[in-house]
């Protein structure tokens, strides 16, 4: 499908899941204090950013939707991810984000491309030369419905579980350990 400015897409993207693969998995993550980093992801995010890569995160939120935490309380979670990371010499271009529960209307609750192509239109980014990481099956799909180059599965998180449980669904994902195993396979993907 042609996209009218497909000639300026020149860009390259690194687009993460946040809970389960930048921070570790608590149940609706809503107070910047519980934010925890997985070891070794500010170097892997420090490293991609260092080889040209935009990184935007992509998150659902459904604790949100289901009425667990406001969206205030995200937005200091996310600003705590975001300032924390920076002075690891970190930055993000965006986070997108979907609060809406499951069963909610969404116009971006992954597995949806939506954001991904939001991202591509805001900010040039050619979605055949970029990738998406996440620990959960909707991650894997929201990157492949956008028709990045790789999506990575990673085993923090829910990752390990959903390699167990969908081995055939995870079959076309590249599954890492962690960040620092996707840096490594991205920037030696430079075909």
């Amino acid at each position: 499908m042609f996209h009218p400015h497909e000639a300026a897409l020149t860009k390259r993207a690194v687009f993460l899941d946040r809970d389960g693969t930048l921070v570790i998995e608590k149940n609706y993550l809503s107070r910047p204090e519980d934010v925890v980093f997985f070891p070794g992801a500010a170097a892997a995010l420090r490293r991609l950013r260092e080889a040209g890569f935009m990184l935007i995160i992509v998150t659902n939120q459904s604790g949100i939707g289901r009425g667990y935490y406001t969206l205030e309380d995200m937005h200091r979670v996310n600003e705590r991810v975001t300032d924390e990371l920076a002075r690891e010499g970190v930055r993000f271009e965006k986070i997108y984000f979907a609060p809406e529960a499951p069963e909610q209307p969404s116009r971006g609750r992954k597995p949806s491309p939506q954001f991904l192509f939001d991202a591509r239109d805001e900010f040039g980014i050619d979605l055949a030369q970029s990738y998406m990481v996440g620990d959960k099956l909707l991650d894997l799909e929201c990157g492949w419905n956008a028709g990045v180059k790789r999506s990575f599965l990673v085993r923090t998180g829910y990752g390990a579980e959903v390699e167990k449980k969908e081995p055939q669904k995870v079959m076309r994902a590249t599954v890492v350990d962690g960040l620092a195993d996707v840096a490594a396979a991205i920037l030696a993907d430079r075909s």
